[in-house]
């Protein structure tokens, strides 16, 4: 499962990010507002942990921004900022939990592990599947590559859209067709950006799998 975590302090961050890493998750970490809100738009991560006194834009503005944007990754604030009212106004902002410093990470890492595990939480934003900038709109049946619109036939779709769910795709084909590396090269075509490297690589003896942007 894939955290990211959006903390300035540095030793904050390392402290959190081994042990979210140690858990089991994959942490990526940032240190400022406007990034976090990037990724967070961008990728798919299962948990959010924000801090809300960040340089630039601050943590609460940053998941205020993300609900506006239909993006309901769910968010863990990570602050010192301990009053009543603060935890309030955190989770009427649009965070599910709220963990103040000086905290365990034990506790830490049972909340995130809490929230990831609620599904209904992370529905609508699973029917948006992102790498880097390739967007797979499940609902609409849409694929945009940036601001470029590409259209896929039916099983171009599914591959990709396995591809992002799971990460790889196994070679469970009869091995006396290659209709399958036929439209895994037909997708790249597609999907790739002249000149740069695929996003979906051959996994010799395994599969295709798709790059982490």
């Amino acid at each position: 499962m894939r955290v990211l975590v959006v903390e300035d302090d540095l030793q904050t961050a390392h402290y959190v990010r081994d042990g979210l890493t140690a858990a089991g998750f994959e942490v990526d970490v940032v240190d400022a507002g406007s990034v976090g809100l990037e990724r967070a738009r961008r990728e798919p991560f299962d948990v959010l942990v924000i801090d809300r006194m960040l340089p630039g834009l601050d943590g609460l503005s940053l998941v205020t921004a993300l609900r506006r944007d239909e993006v309901q990754t769910p968010v863990l604030f990570l602050t010192a900022m301990g009053a009543i009212g603060d935890r309030v106004e955190g989770l009427e902002g649009g965070g599910d939990d709220y963990l103040v410093k000086p905290f365990s990470m034990e506790e830490l890492g049972a909340r995130v592990s809490a929230l990831a595990r609620r599904p209904s939480m992370r529905g609508r934003d699973e029917a948006r599947l992102r790498n880097g900038d390739l967007t797979l709109d499940r609902l609409q049946r849409t694929v945009q590559r940036g601001e470029r619109r590409i259209e896929l036939l039916p099983l171009q779709f599914k591959l990709l859209e396995f591809l992002l769910l799971h990460g790889v795709w196994g070679l469970r084909f009869d091995p006396r067709t290659n209709i399958v590396e036929t439209h895994i090269s037909h997708l790249r075509g597609k999907i790739d950006d002249p000149g740069a490297p695929s996003l979906i690589v051959t996994v010799r003896g395994a599969g295709y799998t798709i790059r982490a942007r």
